[in-house]
């Protein structure tokens, strides 16, 4: 499938790399084809782009929560999974939004709505986390500039 981005103009998305989300997600639930992509020079280790392929103009930045929450592990109830196949935890891939403001000091991840992605089955839903352990705005630049660091040391 050939789409014309607006983070990454036109690419190729093949069939098998397709994300489904039942429900869409939240406050897009028309939205429901993705494609997981990465900019190939800055490696897959950070900022992936959760691309629409109804609506090419719409990607949202998501990140592994484990690069900047090493101890997340949200409890999800099973019943919201019921649309995304069969549960293999290896199979499991969780990502949470990114919000970049103009001032990137201020970015934060959204730790309270993550998608949980049955990678083997291609399918995908985005939950609400119940509680207050987690919140809609986690803020990640420090982190992010210490794991920086780290990696390069």
């Amino acid at each position: 499938m050939q789409i014309t981005t607006r983070v990454f103009g036109e690419i190729t998305i093949d069939d098998e790399k397709i994300i489904h989300f039942p429900n869409g997600i939240i406050g897009f639930p028309e939205l429901t084809d993705f494609a997981l992509i990465h900019d190939e020079e800055k490696g897959t280790d950070t900022i992936h782009w959760m691309q629409s392929l109804q609506e090419p103009g719409f990607a949202m930045p998501v990140m592994d929560p484990l690069i900047v929450c090493p101890d997340y592990n949200p409890e999800v109830d099973d019943e919201l999974l019921n649309n995304i196949g069969e549960i293999v935890p290896e199979e499991l891939l969780v990502m949470v939004t990114v919000t970049v403001p103009k001032d990137i000091t201020k970015m934060t991840v959204n730790l309270k709505g993550p998608m949980v992605i049955n990678a083997a089955q291609r399918k995908a839903t985005q939950v609400i986390v119940e509680g207050d352990e987690y919140p809609v705005k986690f803020p990640i630049y420090e982190i992010l500039n210490k794991n920086k660091q780290k990696a390069g040391e």
